[in-house]
């Protein structure tokens, strides 16, 4: 495992989110086919698991992930290897997404104005229904979609920007977030989102995630390929608002 320092291997998000992580012990860590999760003593974190398109093949130190302590994985954060970061990253939520008595349920999505420009990172089920008429920006198009290049075109000057939670995965999250203004209001969203406060200070106006209340239903669903949709029943969709 190597594990690079500073912003600019990790990016000033994944650098936040893995700082002040608690030093106690994780339990299970699960790369499944679709998400990461890794078990922490309050919660459990979640995390897209990478594809090959993003130089995914092995965890260089297979069998040796659970039990280190939380603080340790969300180091991880750093490595350059993309199933190690995704564990970094579950290990950051497992530590900041607790359930609270402050979060809100919800998706992050409902309710959203028309007005103005609407910039979606990423197509999800049931995106046309709750924005319709959102620019999606996707890195393999559909064709109601733009090309992920595209973001500096459309990023600029819009009046919300959602962005997917797996870009903290793909390490596509600081320019996201470096292109849109002051006046743009920033979701992130997903149940790889973390719940972590400090992000408002980056810009997020919004995180919307997840926490598991069901644990072994989780855990179980996540090893047998499950999406966000198959898993969801197991917890709840909950959002953190800046100034809640």
């Amino acid at each position: 495992m190597t594990v690079t320092s500073g912003a600019t291997a990790s990016g000033k998000v994944l650098e936040t989110i893995s700082a002040g992580v608690a030093d106690v012990a994780s339990g299970r860590v699960v790369v499944g086919f679709n998400w990461t999760a890794v078990e922490g003593p309050a919660a459990i974190g979640f995390a897209a698991t990478p594809g090959r398109a993003d130089g995914a093949t092995t965890t260089p130190d297979t069998g040796s992930y659970g039990g280190r302590s939380l603080a340790e994985l969300a180091r991880l954060t750093g490595s350059d290897n993309p199933y190690e970061r995704a564990i970094g990253i579950a290990a950051c939520n497992a530590h900041w997404n607790v359930d609270a008595a402050d979060l809100d349920t919800g998706d992050g999505l409902t309710g959203i104005p028309s007005e103005g420009r609407t910039v979606v990172i990423g197509r999800f089920p049931g995106l046309a229904d709750k924005l319709p008429g959102a620019v999606v920006l996707e890195r393999n198009p559909g064709p109601d979609d733009l090309p992920a290049d595209k973001a500096p075109e459309v990023i600029p000057g819009s009046t919300r920007l959602i962005v997917t939670a797996s870009t903290l995965v793909n390490g596509t999250v600081d320019g996201l977030l470096a292109l849109a203004g002051p006046a743009t209001e920033v979701t992130l969203v997903g149940p790889g989102t973390p719940l972590c406060p400090a992000l408002f200070r980056l810009g997020f106006r919004r995180l919307a995630g997840f926490v598991a209340t069901d644990r072994e239903g989780c855990l179980k669903a996540i090893m047998e390929g499950a999406g966000a949709r198959a898993f969801r029943r197991f917890g709840r969709a909950v959002v953190r608002q800046q100034g809640g």
